[in-house]
């Protein structure tokens, strides 16, 4: 942007104009008493299928208990960066469960998801290494590799086959492919278990970002690689946040104790940062307790997913191929997406307009996220609602 007082300006008018300007909207509070799924904005109530809050965990008193408790020793903050003085005994510990939960030798703490990935890709690619990515992947993996001065090559979404071609030829030096485990925005899952077979034939690093699949898939709710039945061997590098189904906040990379050690020496993220408060760490420890003991809330949400999809189906509107709590409706222009989602906050419910350069031009969808605490007929509010906000858009 030109150095000139009015070149923001000018940029903020014209995606004002080409209905790509973002703005915040303030929640006020929540009702009822344990989960996020009813918000209050402006003084009204809206039921919530934008969150990400997929087990309804970001309200357990468990987890308040355990985070007041831990802030009443320890305060609201850690204070200075993990390998200064802010890595206490309740992040050391959580580490350890993370591992433990994973299958893994260690896990490390980091403060972001962003953060998370752009550390450890830039970790583990160096000047003339090759990281390898899905098109489709998150803007913290896509500005990893960026950032990382390897060259930087994206295969077509969920193609193995393009991901083969790519790593023809060339030398042998470092590789790096990552992938997300389930696609943020379309809800579908990577073929990470093919993904793996050519990792290792090719001689190179595996990376899923789990961040949408922890927690949620695979019988002990593992995410994508217990979903696939994969192992550690597998998929070296394993990236998740904590800030999903877990409730709370921040996120790790797990893997083999040596390579770890090697991200902590190396990952900038991690060195130059703050610490999450330990209190934080606590709550998580809590979290992870609660989606080990009740897989009751991954079939709660395995069920309001199926509902949704054939409430939509059955009343005409095309949900994307997802079997994940993550329901795209592809809508295809900004302006209209934006009309939609103000339409069902009228109705009471709060959809995002996911528009560029979340995703490409054309592909600007409604993002349904569905959550365990959601109730049938909160479920079946938002299918009428649609219904009757897409019916002009289908000529009904």
């Amino acid at each position: 942007m030109r150095r000139d007082p009015q070149a923001a300006l000018h940029a903020l008018q014209a995606m004002e104009l080409d209905h790509l300007r973002r703005v915040r909207r303030t929640v006020d509070g929540y009702a009822g008493e344990a989960a996020i799924t009813r918000v209050l904005v402006d003084g009204r109530e809206l039921v919530n299928f934008c969150s990400n809050d997929y087990l309804g965990l970001a309200r357990d008193p468990r987890l308040v208990a355990a985070m007041t408790e831990a802030a009443t020793h320890y305060g609201v903050g850690a204070g200075a960066a993990h390998l200064v003085t802010g890595h206490t005994r309740e992040h050391h510990a959580l580490e350890e469960e993370l591992a433990a939960f994973t299958g893994r030798e260690a896990a490390l703490l980091f403060s972001t998801g962003y953060m998370a990935n752009v550390g450890t890709v830039c970790a583990m690619a160096n000047r003339g290494d090759l990281v390898l990515q899905d098109r489709l992947n998150h803007a913290s993996l896509i500005d990893g590799a960026l950032l990382s001065g390897a060259r930087f090559s994206r295969y077509q979404h969920a193609s193995v086959d393009d991901a083969a071609r790519r790593l023809e030829g060339g030398d042998e030096r470092g590789r790096l492919i990552a992938t997300d485990g389930v696609f943020s925005m379309d809800g579908d899952i990577a073929p990470v278990a093919r993904l793996a077979t050519l990792a290792k034939k090719k001689n190179a690093w595996l990376l899923v970002d789990d961040a949408h699949g922890l927690g949620v898939l695979g019988r002990r709710g593992g995410g994508t690689l217990d979903y696939d039945d994969l192992s550690p061997a597998d998929v070296p590098l394993l990236v998740g946040t904590l800030g999903k189904a877990f409730g709370t906040f921040g996120a790790f990379v797990a893997g083999e104790r040596d390579l770890v050690d090697f991200i902590l020496q190396r990952a900038r993220s991690y060195i130059y940062t703050t610490a999450i408060p330990p209190a934080i760490a606590a709550a998580t420890r809590a979290a992870l307790k609660v989606v080990r003991d009740e897989g009751w809330r991954r079939e709660r949400l395995k069920a309001l997913i199926a509902r949704f999809r054939q409430g939509a189906t059955a009343n005409g509107i095309t949900v994307a191929d997802s079997t994940t709590p993550i329901q795209p409706i592809l809508i295809g222009d900004a302006a209209k997406c934006l009309a939609a989602s103000g339409a069902l906050r009228e109705a009471g419910y709060w959809v995002s307009a996911i528009r560029q350069p979340t995703v490409p031009p054309g592909t600007e969808r409604l993002r349904v996220t569905l959550s365990a605490a959601h109730t049938d007929e909160e479920v079946d509010g938002l299918v009428t609602a649609l219904t009757t906000v897409l019916a002009p858009a289908a000529g009904r």
